[in-house]
Formats: C-alpha cells, sequence, structure tokens
C-alpha cells in the first residue's frame, strides 16, 4: 500500500470524490464532521455511518438514485447479532443534523436515505441496500475538504465524544502552518455529541466528555491533543483551544508498546518491522 498515492489529507483540487482512498480508511467530506443536532447518535451508530461512507466511496456516490450494497457481517464488528446494527441503522435514517455548507448557508439534512434488508433463512440479515439522502448529495458533490480516518482506529474508540474529536482534529492535521483551533463551549458541545441538557456545567463537561476524548486520540491516533481554556467572561468560559501536533517517533513507538496486546492492529505493520529495526540497534 505504500507506493499508492497519498494526496494531501486536507483538500483536494479536485474535489473531494477524485481524493484516493486507500483500503481500511474513510475519506469524510469536512461538512459531515463538525455537524450539530447528532446528539443522539451513538459510538456504534458513528462507527457504522463511517463504515457506509467507506463503502460508497468513489466519483458516483453523489448520483441521485445510487445504491449501495454491504454485508451485515461487516457492520457488526465483534458481535455476533444483528440487532445493534438495525438500531443503528434506523438512527441514521431518522436522525436530522445541522450541515455547515461551503458558502457558510445551513443545511438540515437526515444522514442517511432509504435501505433494503435481504435476508438468508428466516430472520437472518446479511445484505445491507442503502442510499445517500438526496439532500446530502450535493454536499459530497461539491466539498473540498476532507478528512482521513482509519477504520481501525475508528474501532478502538469507547466513546462517541473520543471518536468525535479525533474526526475534528483528521480534518485540519494536514493543514500547514495552522496548530490550533478556537471553540465555544457550546459550539464544542455540539460537535461532541453531547445529549442537550447533559453536562451543563463546564466542569462536568470537562471531566466527562472533553478530558475522555483528549484521553483517547492521545491513546489510538498518529497526533496528539490538548483543550485549554484560553477566554472568560467572568467565571463563565467563553473559548476553548483546541491544539493539536504529529507525534513522534519514540511517541508512535512507545503508543505502540503499549497498545499491541489489545489493539496492535491499529499501527501500521511496517511501523512494527521499524521498531524491530530500533531494538536491534
Amino acid at each position: 500500500m505504500r507506493n499508492e498515492p497519498r494526496p494531501k489529507s486536507h483538500n483536494s483540487t479536485g474535489g473531494t470524490l477524485k481524493a484516493f482512498q486507500r483500503r481500511g480508511e474513510v475519506i469524510k467530506p469536512a461538512e459531515l464532521i463538525e455537524i450539530r443536532g447528532g446528539e443522539k447518535i451513538t459510538l456504534a451508530a458513528r462507527r457504522i455511518y463511517n463504515q457506509l461512507l467507506s463503502n460508497a466511496f468513489g466519483p458516483d456516490m453523489a448520483s441521485e438514485g445510487r445504491e449501495f450494497r454491504i454485508p451485515f457481517s461487516e457492520l457488526r464488528g465483534n458481535h455476533t447479532s444483528n440487532d445493534r446494527v438495525t438500531e443503528a441503522i434506523l438512527s441514521l435514517m431518522q436522525t436530522v443534523v445541522r450541515v455547515r455548507m461551503s458558502d457558510g448557508s445551513t443545511r438540515n439534512v437526515h444522514l442517511l436515505g432509504p435501505t433494503d434488508v435481504e435476508k438468508f433463512g428466516p430472520g437472518v440479515a446479511t445484505m445491507l441496500t442503502y442510499e445517500l439522502h438526496p439532500k446530502l448529495l450535493p454536499i459530497l458533490r461539491d466539498s473540498q475538504i476532507f478528512a482521513r480516518l482509519e477504520m481501525q482506529i475508528l474501532h478502538g474508540f469507547g466513546t462517541k465524544y473520543g471518536m468525535a474529536l479525533y474526526e475534528i482534529i483528521a480534518k485540519r492535521i494536514g493543514m500547514k502552518h495552522v496548530f490550533y483551533n478556537d471553540f465555544e463551549p457550546e459550539e464544542l458541545r455540539d460537535y461532541l455529541g453531547v445529549p442537550h441538557g447533559k453536562l451543563v456545567p463546564f466542569a462536568a463537561l470537562r471531566r466527562k466528555a472533553i478530558e475522555p476524548a483528549v484521553a483517547e486520540v492521545n491513546a489510538l491516533a498518529p497526533f496528539s491533543c490538548r483543550i485549554d481554556v484560553v477566554e472568560k467572561q467572568g467565571r463563565k468560559v467563553a473559548k476553548l483551544r483546541l491544539f493539536w501536533w504529529i507525534k513522534t517517533v519514540d511517541e508512535q513507538k512507545s503508543q505502540w508498546e503499549g497498545q499491541k496486546e489489545n489493539q496492535g492492529g491499529l499501527f501500521d505493520a511496517e511501523f512494527s518491522s521499524l521498531l524491530c529495526e530500533f531494538d536491534q540497534s
């Protein structure tokens, strides 16, 4: 896979759908990362949606009426039941999110269109056929900025907050000379998917959502991050600053050694070989 083209991770001169998606990777349009109104989307639903996007990716992804197929076995992960997959699919079909368009306008759109389930034998679902919602197609067609997400890393997250933060940074990690981004607390709360009415005090938001998300990203991703309070209005937090940076080789080596027993598959096999060379030197 190393000899295949590796375009910039943050943009594409020909548009997102003309980028090259490697095996085990999700190319996700930036407009679908920082969404609002997705607080009811579970961790499983977020992971499955990324799989559906990866499976559908290509020049025809934004073609109206285009159907895509994927086996349920690929969506179940380590689970043997289809119940969680079915629940996630229904949630994605019913959820309306607010997406910021490239021109600055806002569009309310369903994340997923119609679906059909093929069965082999009584009650045994084997294949999902799905369409992306028609209102989503212009976003996919016109998107110029995207994130490259590693599917194996996505499977390592135990919280939806961690996965959301990983996507937020992955959208920006290829940008030159940009190493931080400011967010209002309510803005970041929405992007992480914190339910309305939950974790209202900032101390609770930081302890239950922000800190666990930062910890997961730092444990799993090839980059590290931190989130600082940079502005207050009286006692109220008014602005947060998200910093990110690429891990050094030594940090990646330490990360791999710490995770290899449980999640060794999250890290590149060639990097594993490189570690062996380090150990022998």
